[in-house]
């Protein structure tokens, strides 16, 4: 059984849709969810769904192996970012090489970097009158969304369209996209049994 921990900085809902997406799998589970915010919904989710979450500092994430030594004791085959806000450190990305997925509410390299986030990418998308966006799902590496790129999915903007609007059409494409996207990519990390004899 493969293993999931996921980070994320606020409400969790998709943390949640990837938890009970995994409840009744044979293939993975979220065995922890990791937040930087303490008064993050995301913790109300966990303990409804009765799933380890914990809440740590900067220091700790930063500036010590608090963090790292979390994740090391979890051994986890993938780690999913779903709304965590901070960059993550070389020091771990190093410790769990190809491990680390975020996903993206734009379709990078349009509207990634430092500060685009949430309703400010929705904001952007819709002040620069795009006719699509949508999400990215990709690796994280040492900067802001510019790992290699997992998985893209699209919606349409149109003309009369609020940043609320397409907030609600993103959501909707990662409900849908994202557990589907871990799934795969824990089903590759499976070892290829070659046929007997050969």
């Amino acid at each position: 059984m493969k293993r999931i921990v996921i980070f994320a900085s606020g409400s969790g809902t998709n943390a949640e849709n990837l938890i009970r997406y995994f409840q009744n799998s044979e293939i993975g589970s979220v065995i922890q969810v990791l937040t930087n915010n303490p008064q993050a919904k995301v913790l109300d989710r966990c303990k409804n769904l009765k799933v380890s979450a914990l809440s740590f500092n900067r220091t700790a994430f930063y500036h010590t192996n608090d963090v790292l030594n979390v994740l090391k004791a979890s051994q986890p085959d993938l780690v999913v970012l779903a709304g965590f806000l901070w960059k993550f450190p070389d020091f771990i990305l190093h410790e769990f090489p190809d491990k680390v997925i975020n996903i993206h509410p734009a379709l990078l390299p349009k509207y990634g970097g430092k500060g685009m986030y949430g309703s400010y990418v929705h904001e952007a998308v819709v002040s620069n009158k795009e006719i699509e966006t949508g999400i990215t799902i990709h690796y994280v590496n040492e900067h802001y969304d510019e790992g290699a790129i997992i998985f893209q999915a699209k919606c349409e903007v149109n003309a009369s369209d609020t940043a609320e609007m397409v907030a609600e059409r993103i959501h909707e494409l990662e409900m849908e996209h994202f557990p589907q996207v871990v799934e795969k990519l824990l089903k590759s990390q499976e070892p290829i049994s070659l046929p007997s004899g050969s």
